[in-house]
């Protein structure tokens, strides 16, 4: 389903599931960049025991970011996530465990997914490059002007697949990463970590859920453990609620649509390439002090409380009068199961089914009422009744005309309104917009940092007048050319491609029309709807694939062999009969390895990634299997408007021809090659003050050979196998930097060993119910939460998990105050980075604010703390409350007040200068350079040869 139109809804139907982060900040004190302490108490008024990061929603934004210039080379880009890891770390502040998960090879099902987005990425990178040449040689053409084109490394964003060296090396800088935080960081000393990299097979997110379902299956579980879960995809949400987990919260960075992003030649904002001037950059600043500022703030972080949307789904999913027993835990499976139907990433939506047209409001009201029909529930434990199902489905095909005409006369209304707005903007336009200097600004923004000041009003005025009487009058009687611009007199006739309407894709199925069904199967699958035989082929490929997606959610992978072998889905009509069909997966199937992987996702241009003759089956025209990596292809916009959204339409890999071609390449391997191809496990990190730090230095003085249980009283109720890693990191053993600017862990106490997770039966059933002992969490929903969703107001998350906070805030006086006293434009006066003396704490007057806002000094001496601020009692009027949903936790800013007391004494941080808290290198290192506090300006390292340059 897709990620903005799935969570908008979400967010506008349930917002009391969301909730700002409180983010305290790393300070900075004579040049000395001060950490945060994790080991104090969360300023979000809640404790988290375990925080699992579904590691590519961290890798992609990090390496390709779209809102600010990407990192140079391979380095930097390790340094980013770096410091997301922490940023995260700092928010969240796990007490247990930290499970950092790489997706690995994926089901066949999910490679369909993956092989389409790869070769859309690789040719709208192609086709965007030609573009940018284009329009910088018309550019320089005409005498305008670009910045030299920087010589840097072309990363391809396709090296984020399990089996390339760059996973590989990403894998070893998470090693050292993870050692270096267990070192180094009193947030991290009694934490348990596990590492699962791109060897271990499975997607990231699910190989997360699968250690928690065996962990809930383990009699030494705490059923009240409180799981955080980052990551980006909207199917965290289902598999969040799958687990049965009374306190499951998801943090994710703030979805902001619309982000300002770079122009690709000028590296300006507020074009793109195609609308590149090629203009001189505006001066910022009175001395240009602001060119290297970018126009967005740092991305802000979100949690999405799955016990509150537990609370939401309980109401709207009651019943009354119903012919079995009411339990909320199987409603909300339903309900996840009905939100397969609307999209997922194994599966085509139904046609009749969008989200944005209340498509899952409108499955829970059938299901709400055919319910007392179906006698029962839809599933039980991730196993589908094909029987209920049906009858729901048969329930959506009878509204499936009407919704395709419903939605027609939508379309043609929204294209009207957008025709007269484009029409009235048009005649509202300005004949004239004065620009540089008197170019109009918001009230109170003239003397904002980037305002530019007049050196000559004059003759700025004057050459304002001369503009403006050049222009010509506009009666009202005057006609418009398509810029808005007046017409000459007597108009002219307007041309075709001037036009207020838009193109619009021809649309040969007009599913609003009568013999909608014919036109569909016709023109999406070649038949003839006629044919029964084929159509019922196509609903029980749909009907498996169902019952598959909601056994992975619930269960794990029942298959690695199973796709959906077409691009579009049936309609809800045709799933009539389909009680009968079998929902059994061949059992004992065996994932991909990485490189066998690569060859079936990857297009002929990522080759490079892939060794030389395995390469060459992706080009060679004599390749028994070149059709499987067609140099262009087709994409059926299918309804939509942008290319995005349509489907490619790409050959589907067939896995016996893919085995039989490379097992003619496969000794051409080198022993490094053969390594990356081979799959791996999990890896658990402990620090030194680890109750289990001695049990596996006994492990490794022994020299075990057989996998040994874990004892779960040393590490809070986990259980598994250990067993001895080859490359592991040993105490008093030299940690070596994989990235050069970071230095070696020469006093290392970590120690790491393989894990597995507890094995079970092929056919166990993990049981999706609330484990005993697991207590309710106290309801949060107030009866006025029932109804933010339909007033005219607009809602606005709460910061933190305290419902009661109240936020800090000064008076008009201290406003005025302020403005008389600090400095204005700058924004580089005496408070701007370091924060206040420890004196300035005393009695209270001084309280971190919340995020966004400056830090306020001590301006006067004989202010009255009553009178400056408005917050709450001081930390010694206050009770302290164990961790837990609902109750009254100690508010944040006086928790950081003792923290920030404590900044400035002497610890183990002062020694610490370099990215994230890193020290650097010595310059007796061969020459290599520290990494510098600002900015990201050391030399490029040697080309590894993995990518292609400009």
């Amino acid at each position: 389903m897709g990620v903005p139109a799935f969570f908008r809804w979400l967010s506008r139907k349930y917002p009391s599931i969301i909730v700002n982060c409180v983010e305290e900040k790393p300070k900075e004190c004579n040049g000395v960049k001060i950490p945060v302490d994790a080991s104090k108490p969360n300023p979000n008024d809640v404790e988290f025991d375990n925080l699992y990061l579904d590691m590519n929603g961290i890798i992609h934004p990090c390496t390709h970011p779209e809102d600010k210039p990407a990192p140079k080379n391979e380095d930097e880009m390790m340094v980013a996530i770096f410091e997301y890891i922490d940023r995260l770390f700092n928010i969240v502040r796990p007490r247990r465990l930290l499970y950092m998960a790489i997706d690995g090879v994926a089901p066949r099902a999910k490679m369909n997914q993956q092989r389409s987005r790869r070769f859309r990425a690789s040719k709208e990178g192609m086709e965007a490059a030609v573009e940018k040449q284009r329009v910088r040689e018309e550019i320089l053409a005409k005498g305008g002007y670009l910045p030299p084109e920087e010589i840097k490394e072309r990363f391809d964003s396709n090296c984020i697949t399990p089996g390339t060296e760059f996973m590989d090396n990403l894998a070893k800088c998470l090693r050292y990463y993870i050692a270096d935080r267990l070192n180094n960081d009193p947030g991290w000393k009694n934490l348990t970590v596990i590492l699962s990299d791109a060897s271990a097979p499975g997607e990231g997110e699910h190989k997360i859920m699968d250690y928690i379902r065996r962990q809930r299956a383990q009699p030494n579980h705490d059923p009240n453990t409180h799981h955080c879960l980052c990551g980006a995809d909207a199917d965290l949400i289902m598999l969040g609620l799958a687990t049965h987990e009374p306190n499951f919260t998801i943090i994710r960075e703030e979805f902001k649509p619309n982000k300002p992003k770079p122009c690709g030649l000028c590296n300006q904002f507020g074009h793109e390439v195609k609308d590149c001037e090629g203009l001189p950059r505006e001066k910022k600043g009175k001395h240009d002090e602001l060119a290297d500022s970018l126009p967005c703030a740092e991305g802000e972080f979100i949690f999405l409380r799955l016990n509150v949307l537990r609370e939401y789904l309980e109401r709207e999913l009651t019943m009354a009068s119903l012919p079995f027993t009411f339990d909320v835990e199987r409603s909300i499976d339903d309900w996840v199961f009905m939100c397969f139907f609307v999209g997922n990433d194994f599966l085509p939506h139904l046609p009749s089914l969008e989200i944005r047209e209340g498509a899952i409001d409108r499955l829970v009201n059938i299901y709400k009422n055919v319910v007392h029909k179906t006698g029962g529930y839809l599933t039980e434990s991730g196993y589908v009744n094909l029987q209920r199902v049906q009858m729901i489905m048969l329930a959506v095909g009878e509204v499936e005309d009407s919704i395709f005409k419903k939605r027609k006369d939508d379309e043609d209304s929204f294209r009207r309104r957008q025709k007269e707005k484009r029409k009235r903007m048009k005649r509202d336009q300005p004949a004239f917009t004065p620009s540089g200097i008197l170019t109009p600004h918001a009230l109170g923004s003239r003397n904002s940092p980037g305002s530019q000041v007049a050196s000559n009003p004059r003759q700025a005025a004057y050459e304002m007048r001369m503009q403006m009487n050049s222009s010509p009058s506009v009666s009202p009687n005057t006609s418009f050319t398509s810029d808005g611009s007046p017409s000459p007199l007597g108009g002219i006739k307007r041309k075709a491609e001037d036009s207020d309407s838009e193109p619009e894709p021809e649309d040969n199925v007009r599913l609003w029309e009568a013999g909608w069904k014919q036109r569909y199967y016709k023109n999406k699958f070649d038949v003839d709807a006629a044919d029964e035989k084929f159509r019922r082929k196509v609903v029980q490929s749909y009907v498996e694939g169902l019952c598959w997606v909601l056994r992975y959610y619930y269960q794990g992978c029942a298959s690695w062999k199973w796709y959906y072998p077409f691009h579009y889905a049936p309609f809800a009509s045709d799933f009539e009969g389909i009680a009968d069909m079998p929902s059994d997966f061949e059992k004992g199937t065996k994932p991909f390895k990485p490189l066998e992987q690569l060859m079936g996702v990857f297009p002929a241009a990522s080759g490079n990634f892939l060794p030389p003759s395995w390469r060459k089956l992706m080009s060679d025209p004599d390749s028994s299997i070149i059709d499987f990596y067609p140099e262009d292809f087709a994409i059926d916009l299918n309804g939509k408007k942008y290319a995005w959204q349509g489907v490619a339409l790409l050959p589907f890999v067939d896995e016996r021809r893919l085995r039989a071609a490379l097992e003619e390449v496969y000794p051409d391997l080198t022993t490094e090659e053969n390594r990356r191809n081979s799959l791996g496990g999990d890896v658990l990190f402990v620090g030194k003050h680890h109750p289990l730090h001695d049990f596996i230095s006994e492990l490794y003085r022994t020299g075990s050979t057989e996998p040994v249980d874990v004892p779960p009283e040393l590490c809070h109720g986990i259980q598994g196998k250990f067993s001895l890693n080859e490359e592991a990191v040993l105490p008093d053993q030299v940690v070596c930097s994989p990235v050069p600017m970071l230095r070696d862990l020469t006093q290392n106490t970590a120690i790491s060993i393989n894990f597995k997770d507890p094995q079970f039966a092929e056919d166990y059933v993990f049981k999706a119910v609330m484990l005993p002992g697991a207590r309710k969490p106290a309801a949060v929903l107030k009866p006025s939460d029932w109804e933010k969703s339909s007033n005219g107001r607009q809602w606005k998350p709460q910061l933190g998990f305290n419902r009661d906070r109240r936020p800090v805030h000064l008076d008009q006086a201290a406003f005025r105050t302020l403005g008389h006293v600090m400095p204005r434009g700058s924004g580089t006066g005496v408070y701007s980075n370091a924060a206040p003396p420890p004196a300035t704490y005393q009695g209270n007057l001084y309280r971190p604010l919340l995020r966004g806002q400056a830090q306020i000094p001590k301006l006067m001496s004989n202010m009255r703390p009553q009178d400056s601020w408005r917050g709450p009692p001081p930390l010694f009027q206050q009770q302290r409350f164990d961790r837990g949903v609902g109750a009254e936790p100690l508010l944040p800013w006086n928790r950081m007040l003792q923290s920030q007391n404590a900044a400035f004494q002497p610890n183990q941080y002062q020694m610490l200068a370099g990215p994230g808290g890193y020290p650097p290198r010595r310059d007796d290192r061969g020459g290599r350079q520290g990494y510098p506090r600002e900015g990201r300006k050391y030399p490029l390292p040697p080309p590894s040869g993995r990518y292609s340059w400009n």
